[in-house]
């Protein structure tokens, strides 16, 4: 019975220790392969970082002949000085100019016999508006217009009785207008008279230059600003009265040291960057961009007195890099 037990008790212990060797050959055997599949990951990933290092320098560069110049439109310039004209945008309406107006009373309170003349129609000074009888002596008298112009109001018609203190036409003489600009207080202190004045309706089809005349002392109470005024001559009769416009106010002109268009700036790499020559190639230099005005801008940094530079056609130089750096990837 003995040694039956002590048969049995070995026969225990073996299966304890097969199983444990066993389960430490599996630890072992999923640790290599952890590590082997780690090592193989981390290979994998090195090269194509060092690669696409390698491409990013290897694609910074566009090479274009001078025919391809020609072709693409691309202008080039020399870096340099420039006039650069700063200047604040303002918002208006055009007005009559008060002064080019005339309002139309009747002499006597009366009848209106005739209307002869209505809103829109030009007159010539001294031509008839309209005919009324008088209350009074019940003759027929004419309201004549006072200058040549347009008519802008009327505020009487046939049939209708009016009084003598009521204006029966307003009419305007058009070929000059005013253009009332709207400054508030934060653009006050720029606002000068004297200052050139560019000014253009909504659509930016009609386009005029001016001067500021007048600068209100004082500031409105309910819109909080004060009223810049730009004279604009109207013969043609593009600028109507009641039209919204804007304006640009040159308020400073300077001259940088690099001034260059605003066509020659281009965003590459979410930098700003203009494309300098350097020998039959190009490639984007960044730069820092000072004051800047509708068409012109001041580069403080990246740009040299001298250094040629695409000044129009920075686009299609972008496009070939850009052209040029996926298809080094797809190889």
């Amino acid at each position: 019975m003995a040694d039956q037990k002590t048969l049995m008790t070995r026969g225990k212990m073996k299966k304890r220790t097969w199983r444990q060797a066993v389960v430490l050959t599996a630890v072992l055997f999923a640790t290599l392969s952890a590590v082997w599949s780690c090592s193989r990951r981390q290979g994998e990933t090195s090269n194509p970082v060092e690669f696409s290092h390698a491409e990013e320098t290897s694609h910074d560069r566009v090479k274009i002949t001078p025919e391809e110049l020609q072709e693409f439109g691309i202008r080039l310039a020399k870096a340099g000085p420039g006039l650069l004209e700063i200047h604040r945008d303002l918002t208006g309406e055009i007005r009559p100019d008060p002064e080019r107006m005339a309002h139309m009373v009747p002499r006597f309170p009366g009848i209106v016999l005739e209307v002869r003349k209505r809103i829109g129609d030009r007159v010539k000074e001294g031509e008839v508006l309209a005919v009324l009888e008088s209350n009074e002596s019940l003759t027929p008298y004419e309201v004549r217009s006072l200058i040549k112009g347009t008519v802008i109001e009327m505020h009487l018609s046939r049939g209708e009785m009016v009084s003598d203190a009521e204006h029966a036409f307003v009419v305007a003489d058009l070929g000059t207008v005013w253009a009332n600009l709207n400054v508030y207080q934060i653009d006050l202190p720029y606002i000068k008279v004297g200052q050139k004045a560019i000014v253009e309706d909504v659509e930016g089809s009609t386009r005029a230059e001016g001067v500021i005349s007048y600068v209100s002392p004082i500031v409105d109470d309910e819109t909080r600003t004060a009223t810049a005024r730009v004279i604009l001559p109207n013969a043609d009769g593009r600028w109507r009265a009641g039209m919204f416009v804007t304006a640009q106010v040159i308020t400073e002109r300077v001259r940088p040291e690099i001034v260059v268009p605003k066509t020659a700036l281009q965003t590459y790499q979410n930098q700003t960057v203009v494309f300098v020559k350097d020998g039959d190639v190009f490639r984007p230099q960044p730069v820092k961009v000072g004051r800047t005005n509708l068409t012109s801008a001041e580069i403080l940094e990246g740009l040299l007195p001298g250094q040629v530079y695409a000044a129009e056609g920075g686009f299609t130089l972008k496009a070939e890099l850009l052209k040029e750096s996926f298809g080094g990837h797809e190889d």
